[in-house]
């Protein structure tokens, strides 16, 4: 992924040491994207910081890797500013509207449905708690993105056991 730019996006609490993310992070040399409140989130502002990041970059090599509420983030950031990146890999991308969903973040609902203006991957796992497997399908298609479902691995985070999950990085070489 050297000719790329990866920006890891952590969801909701951010992403621990044991997280694949953050693991990702150290391993490839890929640049967080740190939010200001990762535990009462709102979405401008998230929305705001992921585009003043990314900015400065060449949008054909911009790769996001989101987590969880950083997806729905990532969505709306594409609808409100339409960039061509190179692609996106969207993991477990909670429901923000299911009933499940935590309390705390400001604006991230109604779910953003539009089509993503560049290729991406979204990958789920059968039991999610914080989205149906239908969800994520339904999500993946309204974005028109790629959907993979990895079986039982929970919220992919740490608590699944992942490790620093080279399955995930091998579909992230998609967008090598």
């Amino acid at each position: 992924m050297s000719s790329t730019f990866c920006f890891v996006l952590p969801g909701l609490y951010n992403s621990g040491p044991l997280h694949w993310q953050s693991q990702w992070e150290t391993r490839y040399g890929f640049t967080r994207i740190h939010q200001r409140d990762w535990d009462t989130p709102d979405k401008d502002d998230w929305v705001h910081t992921i585009n003043e990041v990314i900015a400065p970059f060449p949008p054909e090599k911009v790769v996001l890797i989101a987590h969880s509420l950083a997806c729905c983030a990532v969505a709306h950031w594409a609808h409100r500013y339409a960039r061509a990146i190179r692609g996106a890999l969207l993991v477990a991308p909670s429901d923000v509207e299911a009933p499940s969903y935590p309390s705390g973040t400001t604006g991230f609902d109604p779910m953003p449905l539009q089509l993503l203006p560049f290729p991406s991957i979204v990958v789920s796992s059968r039991n999610d708690e914080y989205v149906s497997p239908e969800r994520a399908e339904y999500f993946a298609g309204q974005w028109g993105s790629t959907f993979v479902n990895i079986g039982d691995k929970g919220h992919i985070n740490s608590a699944s056991g992942l490790g620093d999950w080279p399955e995930g990085y091998k579909l992230l070489q998609t967008f090598a």
